[in-house]
Order: C-alpha cells, then sequence, then structure tokens
C-alpha cells in the first residue's frame, strides 16, 4: 500500500485546520496534505502551524506556486521547517494556475523555465551551497543559507503535461499529480503514462532508484473501507508512493465541511 495522506482543502477554514490535523494524528493518518490555492489558503504558515501541534503527522503542500515566492526565500522557509521538525514537511513546487499567476501580476512568458530556475537554485541552496545565478527570471548573487537543512527535504513537482513531468523526474525527487483518478477511479492508462514519464525523465538525468509519485485519490463521502483498499492497491502497483486522499462533492468540488473529519478517521483504519 501507498503512504496515505489526508487533503486539507483550500475550502476548509483556515481555523479548522488544526483540529483536522489533530484528528488525522490521532486516528493514525501518516500525512496531512495542504492544497494552497489563490486565493483561499497559503501552504507555509498552516504547514508550520500543524507541525508545531503534532509529533508524529508528516506535513506536504500541494503545490507553492513558483511566480509567488522568490527562490531564495522559499529556501530559507524549507530550511526552517525541516530543522525545526526534521523529515516531517514535503514541499510541492510548480507553475500554479496561469489565469491566477496573471491576475496576481506575477504571470510569465515562460513558466518551464522559471520552474527549471526555482529548482535548480532551491536545491542547491538546500544543499548548503553558495549559489550564483543569472538566468532568465532568477538573478542571485554569491547567496548562502545560514541555516541549511540537516536532513534536505525532497522537492516535489506538480503537474500534468510531459514537459512539466520531465523536469519533476530531472531536477526533482519526483512528481504530485492531480488528474490519474477519474470520479474517484485510478485511471491506469493516465497512471502509467505519467509514471512513466516522470521515470524516463529520472532514468535520462542519470538519478537512481524509483522517483516518488504523490496522487490525488478524490472519494466521497459514502466510501467503504474495501473500496478505498482497492483504489489504493492499484494507485500503488501503478507506481504512487503516497496517496493524498480529499472529500469530494458530487459535482467534482473538495468538500471543506465535517466530511473532512470523518475521511480522518477512515483513513485511519486503512494506514
Amino acid at each position: 500500500m501507498p503512504t496515505v495522506g489526508l487533503v486539507a482543502p483550500p475550502d476548509l477554514p483556515p481555523e479548522q485546520i488544526l483540529r483536522v490535523a489533530q484528528t488525522a494524528e490521532d486516528s493514525g493518518v501518516d500525512e496531512l496534505w495542504l492544497w494552497e490555492d489563490c486565493f483561499a489558503t497559503s501552504g507555509l504558515g498552516p504547514a508550520a502551524a500543524v507541525l508545531g501541534a503534532t509529533t508524529r503527522l508528516r506535513v506536504g503542500i500541494g503545490l507553492m506556486p513558483v511566480p509567488l515566492r522568490a527562490p531564495s526565500l522559499t529556501a530559507m522557509e524549507i530550511a526552517s521547517l525541516a530543522r525545526m521538525c526534521p523529515g516531517r514537511f514535503r514541499p510541492g513546487l510548480g507553475h500554479g494556475v496561469a489565469d491566477w499567476m496573471r491576475q496576481a501580476g506575477v504571470g510569465v512568458e515562460s513558466p518551464l523555465t522559471l520552474l527549471r530556475e526555482h529548482l535548480t537554485t532551491i536545491g542547491a541552496l538546500l544543499r548548503g551551497e553558495t549559489v550564483s545565478y543569472a538566468g532568465r527570471y532568477v538573478q542571485l548573487d554569491d547567496v548562502t543559507l545560514r541555516w541549511p537543512p540537516h536532513e534536505v527535504p525532497s522537492l516535489l513537482v506538480g503537474g500534468r503535461g510531459p514537459k512539466t513531468l520531465a523536469v519533476a523526474g530531472g531536477l526533482a525527487a519526483g512528481a504530485i499529480l492531480d488528474d490519474v483518478v477519474r470520479r474517484g477511479i485510478p485511471d491506469v492508462d493516465r497512471l502509467r503514462e505519467a509514471v512513466g514519464q516522470v521515470r524516463a525523465a529520472r532514468a535520462q538525468a542519470g538519478q537512481e532508484g524509483e522517483p516518488e509519485i504523490v496522487a490525488l485519490l478524490p472519494v466521497r463521502d459514502d466510501i467503504t473501507t474495501d473500496q478505498l483498499h482497492e483504489r489504493l492497491a492499484t494507485l500503488r502497483e501503478h507506481g504512487v508512493t503516497t496517496a493524498t486522499v480529499a472529500a469530494f462533492d458530487d459535482d467534482g468540488s473538495p468538500a471543506g465541511d465535517e466530511r473532512v473529519l470523518r475521511l480522518a478517521e477512515l483513513l485511519g483504519a486503512v494506514s
């Protein structure tokens, strides 16, 4: 079975996140994943709060849009959380929704170039390197983190297209996938395609081992334990290492009410 995470969706009011996190930890859930969405709940603030309020729960962010942040600051924030809570923070980066990035005034002509530059510089900074970089979008002059992490967290990339998934495999530890489950059922063909693209890029880059693959699994409130077990097993069979499970309405929108708490208890039974 894959590692199981509970999703705290952007429809969940921020003041409810700690209650959900505590329920998840008490129920035995492995991870809580924060869904940063413009212009709702941010990722890093709630992540710090959850890490401080729990003792075991790992916390992921899927994902932080790189246009909204300077890479040096992102590296500082990741490093700080990684030192404060070693092994418990899983940062995800990505393009963000293009329309929202333009709305926020941070849209760029080449999102793929921007993502590559962020991953390259953030990764180097987290490894404790002194970085000078002159890219199309990112410029750093002799930057070194004063407090690099003792244990460098894996950087994950959220994406759908083949070029972004190639970046996830070549420059990051793996991918966050949100389009491999259709109406609650894993899409085996799409899984093979997406995971294969990440693996191919990883091999081409000379990286050893399997990539980390995080997949969103939306479920209805009436899902049974047996159904959940079956879907998790299918995801694992096709390369998914972490399944982030979210309560969804029939219309395809995430639920941000008491169903999140009930789902936490259900996930505890299968974790």
